[in-house]
C-alpha cells in the first residue's frame, strides 16, 4: 500500500511559470464533472461509508460552489473538504502531486508556526521550539494564536484532513507537525484557512505552571521547518537504524517505508540486520514504526523472519470497478505504471459492479526468510501508521508474533484503498487529486477502527517536558 508521499514523482509536473496561477479562477465547475465522471467510475471506496445519493449530493454542492468566481486556494479547500468526506485516508489532494506552479502558490510561500507540536486531549504541545523564544519549550502548551484558542483550530482543520472511516486519531496524528512530511498536513490547511503573517500573537502555558504569558513570536518558512524533518525518503542514504540500547536487546527505528525513489538497499539492510542481531545473540528485537504512514511492503520482510511457517494474510477480497479505463477519462488519468489502465483477465467481473482482482500482485502469504528471530519482538505503533504500516500491524497481532505497544493505529479494519493509482488532472483549475483503484474489502465484519495495541501507553505532557519515551522506556523494561 502506498503512503502519502508514495507517488510523488509519478507523473510529470506542469511547467506553466508559478505567476501565471496567481489568479481568481472563474467557472470552473466542468472540472468537477470530470472528477465526478472519473470517482463514480473507477474509485472502488467511493461508497464504502456514503449512499450514492449522499455522494451526489456533495458532487452537486461543489459543482456549485467551483461555478463561482474564487482563488486557487479557495478551490483548493473546497476540494479537500469534499474528498475528505470519502473517508479514504488516500482520496486528497496530493501536496506531492500538484504541479509545481501550485505547490509554489499554495504551499511554498506559506509562513509557519515556528515550533512542532502533538495534540493530547485536544491540546496543543509543543514538542521542539523553531524560534528564538525560549517560552515555547518542550512541554509547554499553546492555548491560543491570534486570539482562537488551539481547540477551535483543531476542530476548523478537520474537516479538511483525509482518514479511513471515522479514524479521528488518524486525522488528529496528521494535524500535528513532528517533522515527518516535507509538506505538513497542519503547516497547508492552517495556512490556507487562517493565513497567519510575519509574527503570531501566541497564550503559551509553560510546563509545570498553572500561569499563561502572551507573547509575539515570529512565524518561520518551509525551508527552516524542513530543517528538522526526521526522514527524507528522496535521500538515498540509509533511512533505518539499528542500535542496541540494553544489552542482547536491539531496535530497529523505521520512521518512513515510502522509498519508491530512493537507490538505498533496504533490503540488504534488513538481512545484514537480522545476521548482526543472530550474531549477537540478541534476545529482544524492538520495532519502532512510529510516526510511519507507510510505502514499500518493508514488514513483509520483517515479519518473515519472525515465524518458521508461511504467513497467511487476513481474509480481505482485493477489487477494483473497472477492468478497462473509458477513453473519455484516460486524458485526465495520469499514473507510473500503464497496467493500470487495463487488469485485463485479472479483473474477474462480479454482479455488484465490482471486479474482483487476482494476478501476481495477490500474494496470500509471506513466506519465512532467514535468518530466523526466536526471542521476543515488541512493536512501537502509533495513529499515523495507516498504511502499509498498518497491515505490518495487523499482521503482527494476528499471527502472534510480538506485542503491539503505544496507541491505536490509523487506517481502518473495515478495508483500505489503495494499491495503484491515478493521479486525477483537473484541467480548468490545475489541481490534482489521487485516485486509488484498488479496495480491500472483510471478509467477515469488522470493526470501524484501528488495530488497538496489546500494551497501550498515551503521550502525556510531562513525558515531553522530561524528553521521556514512555512506550519505547516500557517496552525496554
Amino acid at each position: 500500500m502506498w503512503s502519502r508521499r508514495a507517488v510523488l514523482l509519478g507523473a510529470a509536473a506542469a511547467t506553466t511559470a508559478a505567476s501565471a496561477w496567481a489568479q481568481t479562477l472563474d467557472d470552473v465547475s466542468s472540472d468537477i464533472a470530470i472528477l465526478r465522471d472519473a470517482y463514480e467510475t473507477l474509485h472502488p471506496g467511493l461508497y464504502r461509508y456514503a449512499t450514492p445519493r449522499q455522494v451526489s449530493a456533495r458532487f452537486d454542492a461543489l459543482a456549485q460552489a467551483w461555478s463561482r468566481p474564487q482563488s486557487r486556494a479557495e478551490a483548493y479547500l473546497s476540494l479537500s473538504r469534499f474528498l475528505a468526506t470519502v473517508k479514504c485516508g488516500h482520496t486528497y489532494g496530493n501536496f506531492y502531486n500538484q504541479s509545481d506552479a501550485v505547490q509554489a502558490e499554495l504551499f511554498d510561500n506559506q509562513r509557519l508556526l515556528p515550533f512542532h507540536f502533538v495534540w493530547i486531549d485536544g491540546r496543543m504541545v509543543v514538542l521542539a521550539n523553531q524560534s528564538g523564544e525560549p517560552r515555547l519549550e518542550r512541554g509547554a502548551e499553546v492555548l491560543s494564536i491570534n486570539g482562537r484558542s488551539t481547540a477551535s483550530i483543531l476542530r476548523s482543520l478537520l474537516p479538511y484532513t483525509r482518514a479511513d472511516g471515522n479514524n479521528d486519531a488518524k486525522r488528529q496524528a496528521l494535524l500535528e507537525v513532528r517533522g515527518f512530511d516535507n509538506y505538513e498536513t497542519f503547516d497547508v490547511f492552517y495556512g490556507l484557512v487562517h493565513n497567519p503573517g510575519a509574527s503570531l500573537r501566541l497564550r503559551v502555558r509553560p510546563p509545570g505552571s498553572s500561569r499563561a504569558e502572551t507573547f509575539e513570536a515570529p512565524t518561520i518558512n518551509l525551508a527552516t521547518r524542513r530543517a528538522l524533518i526526521r526522514a527524507d525518503a528522496n535521500s538515498n542514504g540509509p533511512i533505518w537504524t539499528l542500535s542496541y540500547p540494553r544489552p542482547q536487546t536491539a531496535l530497529l527505528t523505521m520512521p518512513n517505508w515510502a522509498l519508491y525513489n530512493s537507490s538505498w538497499d533496504w533490503r540488504g539492510f534488513l538481512t545484514q540486520s537480522f545476521e548482526e542481531i543472530e550474531a549477537r545473540g540478541v534476545t529482544k528485537l524492538i520495532v519502532d514504526v512510529r510516526g510511519n504512514e507507510g510505502g514499500n511492503d518493508c514488514g513483509d520482510l520483517v515479519a518473515a523472519r519472525l515465524t518458521d511457517t508461511p504467513i497467511a494474510r487476513e481474509g480481505y477480497a482485493r477489487r477494483t470497478r473497472y477492468r478497462e479505463t473509458p477513453e473519455r477519462l484516460n486524458p485526465y488519468l495520469d499514473t507510473w505504471d500503464r497496467s493500470f489502465r487495463n487488469w485485463g483477465e485479472d479483473a474477474v467481473e462480479r454482479t455488484d459492479g465490482f471486479f474482483d482482482l487476482r494476478g501476481e500482485t495477490d500474494v496470500d502469504q509471506i513466506e519465512p526468510l532467514g535468518p530466523r528471530f526466536r526471542g521476543a519482538v515488541d512493536v512501537l505503533i502509533d495513529a499515523q501508521n495507516s498504511s502499509a504500516t498498518f497491515q505490518f500491524a495487523n499482521c503482527i497481532k494476528a499471527n502472534r508474533l510480538g506485542r503491539l505497544i503505544g496507541a491505536p493505529t490509523g487506517g481502518n479494519q473495515r478495508g483500505i484503498n489503495g494499491g495503484a493509482f491515478f493521479f486525477l488532472r483537473l484541467p480548468a483549475s490545475g489541481l490534482e487529486a489521487d485516485l486509488p483503484l484498488i479496495a480491500r474489502f472483510p471478509l467477515t465484519p469488522k470493526p470501524d477502527a484501528g488495530i488497538t495495541p496489546d500494551v497501550e501507553i498515551a503521550l502525556t505532557r510531562d513525558d515531553i517536558a522530561a524528553g521521556r519515551d514512555a512506550a519505547l522506556d516500557f517496552a525496554l523494561s
